[in-house]
């Protein structure tokens, strides 16, 4: 019976172990040459900016701690969405505020509307996107804060949002006129893509959650978009250079499906929790930076369309900002 209990720990450990491994040595090497910013970097920003709470004085500071980095576009949050698509314009009074704050202190910024919600996938309430009327609504709320707030873009992060959703992609297909009619951004916030096939099919199975995306459908909405940006972080990694190793894969399986023009970005965990999703000693900006590099340098170390984006700006630690500045810019 030992023996036996032996054998069943072996079976279960050994893949975990031959993972770390892999892991371990993908975070390892020089990244080289070429893996620093594009000057297409992002920042996901709080609902502070647009309902009355920032002003003039933050708008200065944060204008001062961003202008010689590499970022480019801001995430700016101007939701929640309502469950059924509908956006009121009482949600983002201070928007144009912002908007034109931002072009005048930094003009070559974009400002893209963040808009997301909820998805009734795991649970009764939330937003259903398999319903025509409430993707029809979110096409109109995307039209909305683009004419009455100004914004440059419509940035989507909708989760937990299952791998192969076509409902996802009938909207971002019916978004996208709408937002180069106004010559405008198209951008979502994206699942992780399966570190090893098909995980995502058995995950869903045994833990109910989507957590991660097939790299096809990846491809299917990156094609589909001017900017996709990944959420790699909340990985559960316990060191960092797994978690390190970890980004790097992801970077590299991205960067294989998604078009050269549209821009491609990794997300970097600005922020500071422990949970049995993230570790913050693991998950720190500076082994996702050198995740990001090492995948870019060994994917496709030339590629133009490419940055990473820093989650969230209230959680930001000047330790965080440093090491973004030191590693990437």
């Amino acid at each position: 019976m030992r023996r036996a209990a032996l054998a069943a720990v072996l079976l279960v450990m050994a893949p975990m172990v031959v993972g770390a491994v892999a892991l371990r040595s993908s975070y390892a090497g020089d990244p080289g040459d070429g893996t620093r910013t594009r000057g297409r970097d992002a920042i996901w920003l709080g609902h502070a900016w647009v309902d009355g709470r920032k002003g003039e004085s933050d708008l200065d500071a944060f204008a001062a701690r961003v202008r010689e980095t590499g970022i480019h576009d801001l995430y700016v949050h101007a939701g929640p969405l309502e469950h059924d698509g509908t956006l009121p314009a009482a949600r983002y009074p201070k928007a144009r505020w912002l908007v034109d704050g931002v072009h005048r202190r930094l003009p070559r910024v974009r400002v893209q509307a963040w808009l997301g919600d909820k998805l009734a996938t795991e649970g009764p309430r939330g937003l259903r996107l398999e319903r025509p009327a409430t993707r029809s609504a979110m096409v109109e709320s995307a039209r909305g804060v683009l004419a009455r707030g100004g914004f440059d873009g419509v940035h989507f992060d909708l989760e937990p949002m299952p791998s192969g959703n076509r409902h996802f992609l009938e909207l971002l297909d019916a978004v996208r006129p709408v937002t180069r009619a106004r010559g405008a951004t198209l951008s979502v916030a994206a699942h992780q893509i399966d570190p090893v096939p098909r995980l995502h099919s058995a995950a869903g199975k045994i833990a109910g959650h989507p957590k991660w995306w097939s790299q096809a459908y990846f491809g299917q909405v990156a094609k589909r978009v001017d900017q996709i940006a990944v959420m790699s972080y909340d990985t559960s990694m316990p060191l960092e250079s797994l978690y390190g190793g970890y980004v790097a894969q992801q970077a590299s399986l991205a960067l294989e499906v998604t078009p050269k023009d549209t821009d491609l970005l990794m997300g970097l965990p600005f922020f500071q929790t422990e949970s049995m999703g993230h570790h913050g000693s693991a998950e720190t900006v500076k082994a996702a930076v050198r995740g990001v590099r090492l995948g870019l340098g060994r994917t496709d170390r030339h590629r133009e369309h490419f940055g990473v984006a820093l989650y969230v700006d209230f959680t930001a630690r000047d330790r965080d900002w440093a090491a973004y500045d030191k590693d990437w810019n």
